[in-house]
């Protein structure tokens, strides 16, 4: 890892860019295959405009059987993750951590999860873990998709 990569995040605050950019990490497509072979699919578009949306899919035995909108937005309360899993209303993560190629977001008043974290590993796969009370954490992971 480069000294540059882990001082960019805190350039591009200091030089007045969006926080969000500090995030451009997750930006692509990204896809892989759960213990049970089901397809999952993953793409963030570039941070612009003080956002980045997302989309999560799940695909098993040629069906969807899961989806979730994302979006990563500044706000008056810091850099904050909403969740909408299968099209439900929003439920928002504050941004609690982060470092390169590592977020923390946190809603401790959620019943499940508590935290959802993200980060890009030595081999260049990005993970997505959920954890909280109440029921055991889950994790994916995927490669950047061809």
């Amino acid at each position: 890892m480069s000294l540059l990569s882990l001082t960019m995040p805190l350039l591009a605050l200091l030089a007045g860019a969006p926080a969000v950019d500090a995030l451009a990490w997750m930006a692509g497509a990204w896809q892989g295959r759960d213990a049970d072979g089901s397809e999952m699919e993953e793409v963030w578009l570039a941070p612009k405009g003080g956002t980045l949306l997302g989309l999560h899919r799940d695909v098993a035995a040629g069906k969807t059987v899961s989806f979730e909108f994302l979006r990563i937005a500044e706000g008056p309360e810091g850099v904050v993750y909403w969740a909408s899993p299968k099209g439900r209303p929003a439920t928002p993560f504050k941004l609690s951590e982060s470092g390169p190629k590592r977020a923390v977001f946190a809603n401790p008043a959620h019943d499940f999860p508590k935290r959802i974290l993200y980060w890009i590993d030595e081999a260049g796969a990005m993970h997505a873990r959920i954890e909280g009370e109440g029921a055991p954490a889950m994790e994916w992971t995927w490669t950047r998709a061809k």
